[in-house]
């Protein structure tokens, strides 16, 4: 098998896997970074998004073989779970169930920096493909908004 060297959360990372395995599989069961969400599997539900340069990416889509760039995780996001888009979503108390928290936080991040001051259409928008089931929108929404004014002290 080929040994893929990945950047995650700042580290070099070698992996021993063949090419078309998904990166959500080379984070969960190679590397034990389990904050990135199993959901669909087909890329539709956003519980694995994750940052590749800052992009948003479905890592359940994404063959290792394909991974250029730095990959940014949940776990990656802010090392004491501080960033202000987490803080916001406390806040606002955004979580129920909590499943789909760490794909909606890695969504928010990636929207904010496309608009650091969005609209609640470019909100909805920009998370639209992102599922909750228990049907948080409403706090996402506000949670974002929040960060987006500076956060939470």
């Amino acid at each position: 098998m080929p040994v893929f060297n990945l950047s995650i959360n700042g580290r070099s990372r070698a992996v021993d896997v063949e090419g078309d395995t998904p990166l959500l599989w080379v984070l969960r069961d190679h590397l034990g970074l389990t904050g990135t969400k199993f959901g669909c599997g087909l890329g539709v539900c956003g519980s694995c998004t994750l940052h590749v340069d800052g992009e948003a990416q479905r890592a359940c889509q994404l063959p290792v073989s394909q991974v250029k760039g730095k990959i940014t995780t949940i776990e990656g996001l802010s090392a004491k779970g501080d960033h202000p888009v987490q803080k916001a979503w406390i806040a606002c108390d955004v979580a129920q169930c909590g499943y789909c928290q760490p794909g909606q936080i890695m969504q928010a991040c990636a929207l904010l920096k496309q608009h650091a001051h969005p609209t609640d259409a470019q909100i909805d928008a920009g998370m639209a493909e992102n599922i909750c089931r228990c049907g948080t929108y409403l706090r996402i929404r506000d949670a974002i908004h929040l960060a987006a004014k500076g956060g939470v002290k």
